[in-house]
């Protein structure tokens, strides 16, 4: 029996309308003609925060607060901090962000002008999870996880609901993985609408947690260090709850990117989607321009790709963009 049911999906719909936009889905020629069959672009990028983490956060304080909660903590790569700043000034709830020294100064900031308190600790996700959790014990602070939570994993299966009403005959579904909490959800609500969608996951191959735990039949540690997906580092937990197992049983394949791949990403989108988008949103996109997706088990029916997050350091994306040759669309398969 799962942990997550679609109830629990239905009823995070309810509570987040109004508070987070429904995103568009949108065709792609240029990654059409690459896949030789219809790609579709989901875009969270236009978010109030920029990023989908503004879902889960949302259904989770909505519900905190319901509950009389006056504040919480959470610990961040940087858009799960920001989209709970947002929810939590609109609720009128007090909120404390833990994120390591790797995270980039521009998600720091951008916590900060939402009200919110940026607490910078330790070199890694796990150490700023520590501290998050050292307040809700010592400070009674309710916590909301990043991903492990069942409120949070609903709140991002919305995308899935979103994604299989507007394209129903969606055959491929291809999804940024870190600590799983959106990977699980819409795969979840994907699933249960067709069996058959291919749900992959993609991440970077420096720090890639989930994909190394699922390699290891556990949760397992893995080093975090700097990558331009940031966004998707950190680890998953050794007392993984929800998200290990859920991710466990819907994935059909994971994908792993060099720092390369993922500039050409981030590239492409810029240059042939006029997208901005950061590194961890750029994955999917990245995958099909590398021929990832191309294997025998692939369906030819319509692909979407999930385009998590637009907070990038802008100064970082006019780098990339400058250093890395426009991608060539000659590589078409029919």
């Amino acid at each position: 029996m799962s942990v997550l049911s679609l109830a629990d999906v239905y009823r995070a719909r309810r509570r987040i309308e109004g508070r987070v936009l429904r995103t568009p889905l949108v065709e792609s020629p240029s990654l059409s003609a690459i896949a030789g069959a219809p790609v579709y672009l989901k875009l969270e990028t236009v978010q109030p925060t920029g990023s989908f983490k503004l879902r889960g956060a949302t259904n989770a304080l909505t519900e905190l607060a319901a509950q009389g909660c006056g504040k919480v903590v959470t610990a961040s790569t940087g858009n799960h901090g920001r989209a709970v700043a947002h929810a939590a000034r609109a609720l009128g709830i007090e909120a404390t962000v833990c994120m390591s020294a790797l995270v980039p100064d521009n998600k720091v900031q951008a916590v900060r002008a939402l009200g919110a308190r940026a607490c910078i600790v330790g070199k890694s996700q796990d150490d700023a999870e520590r501290e998050a959790l050292r307040l809700v014990c010592e400070e009674g602070f309710a916590y909301v996880p990043p991903f492990d939570d069942l409120r949070v994993i609903a709140g991002q299966a919305t995308i899935g609901l979103e994604i299989v009403e507007a394209l129903p005959d969606v055959a491929h579904i291809v999804v940024p993985l870190s600590g799983g909490g959106l990977f699980a959800g819409v795969a979840f609500a994907a699933k249960s609408a067709h069996r058959a969608i291919r749900m992959s996951g993609v991440t970077m191959a420096r720090g890639a947690a989930m994909h190394a735990s699922l390699a290891s039949g556990r949760p397992v540690l893995v080093e975090e260090v700097e990558t331009l997906a940031d966004s998707l580092g950190g680890g998953i937990g050794l007392e993984n709850r929800y998200t290990y197992q859920l991710t466990r049983d819907l994935i059909d394949d994971t994908l792993l990117l060099d720092e390369d791949s993922i500039a050409r990403g981030i590239v492409h989108a810029y240059l042939h989607e006029r997208l901005v988008v950061e590194g961890a949103a750029a994955v999917g996109m990245a995958a099909l321009l590398d021929g990832a997706l191309h294997d025998a088990r692939a369906p030819r029916g319509p692909l979407v790709i999930v385009v998590t997050g637009a907070n990038i350091d802008i100064e970082l994306h006019r780098r990339i963009v400058n250093a890395v040759p426009a991608p060539s669309e000659s590589h078409e398969t029919t």
